[in-house]
């Protein structure tokens, strides 16, 4: 079936009939707006982020399915960044001519299907005929305790630098397909199909274990260089102890300069986070507990000292803060990000 022959009212419909409710939801899809409410001495956490293809995705290099997989977890990392716990989305589509009845409901399937993985529901959006590209637009709302949320202007210095999970994974895999080379499936899934880091988030904020946090989307260098300008301190980290997937680290052994896809490339969705050393061992567990690698790769030192690396021989360096800026002037191939 054609898309024009379902129509717009159509397919709402059968978002409607598919989408389930939650918790706190008085009245979702089907009315001008969502009626909604948050549990007593709980804060609203609301994120939004817009994914283009040709700029954010290539539909050639993945799926339908896991294209609303991934559409819900880059906005639910946010949250989790927060410390908070997602809670209703909002999906605003501008759909291609090209784009058939039995993709868009395979992209329905894979949000609706990581909505519900993440406890979440959704509430409300928008479609419409894209006269170009594929359009996604993502709105994410979450709670979080009061006085618990996680901002990026706690940081202190003398505090260690964490993260969680592996580096570098999903710039590896998206150099990959822009060179036109096999891709280890470890490294696709990493790339299409990324994990938002919520029962960390959860936990980090809850037993106030982290002083500041942010997810990794733009790459760790331009992240962490968020914190540091938020807190107004500098941050020291070191080569040696970033964590490395075996993909990454089989592919880095034939070429040591992939190592800077492990610092300044984006879309892993790992929380990055600052926290006192006397909570290592309550990490630790934490680690265990959630069967998740949580790694100190660096200390928060004073502002003045910038951000810097110290590789195996001892050797440090000043590192650059800045990271991808749709604005700025680059390639087709660099815009794929």
């Amino acid at each position: 079936m054609k898309l024009a022959e379902l129509g717009e009212f159509g397919f709402i419909e059968t978002i409607r009939a598919a989408a389930a409710s939650g918790e706190g939801v008085c009245h979702g899809i089907g009315d001008d707006c969502a009626v909604l409410e948050l549990p007593v001495g709980q804060r609203l956490l609301t994120t939004k982020d817009l994914l283009i293809e040709g700029v954010h995705f290539q539909r050639g290099w993945t799926d339908s399915r896991r294209l609303g997989r991934k559409s819900v977890s880059v906005n639910v990392s946010d949250i989790a960044a927060m410390g908070g716990r997602p809670r209703h989305l909002y999906l605003g589509l501008g759909v291609p001519v090209d784009f058939s009845v039995e993709e868009l409901q395979l992209f329905m399937d894979g949000f609706l299907e990581a909505v519900t993985e993440y406890g979440a529901c959704l509430v409300g959006g928008d479609t419409c005929r894209s006269p170009g590209p594929l359009l996604i637009s993502v709105t994410a709302e979450g709670a979080v305790p009061a006085g618990r949320e996680l901002l990026r202007g706690g940081a202190e210095v003398g505090q260690g630098i964490y993260v969680s999970g592996t580096l570098g994974d999903s710039a590896l895999a998206l150099q990959l397909f822009t060179s036109g080379l096999a891709v280890d499936p470890y490294l696709e899934d990493r790339h299409h199909d990324p994990t938002a880091r919520v029962a960390l988030g959860c936990a980090l904020a809850k037993d106030g274990l982290a002083t500041a946090m942010i997810d990794i989307s733009d790459g760790v260098t331009a992240d962490l260089g968020h914190i540091l300008k938020a807190s107004g301190v500098g941050a020291l980290l070191e080569e040696t102890l970033l964590p490395l997937s075996e993909a990454f680290q089989m592919a880095l052994h034939n070429d040591p300069q992939l190592m800077q896809l492990v610092l300044s490339g984006g879309e892993d969705y790992e929380l990055l986070f600052t926290a006192p050393l006397g909570n290592e061992s309550a990490l630790r567990a934490l680690s265990d507990r959630l069967n998740l690698p949580l790694t100190r790769i660096g200390m928060v030192t004073p502002s003045d000292e910038g951000l810097r690396l110290r590789n195996a021989a001892g050797e440090v360096r000043n590192l650059d803060c800045r990271g991808f800026n749709h604005f700025s002037a680059v390639s087709g191939a660099e815009m794929v990000k």
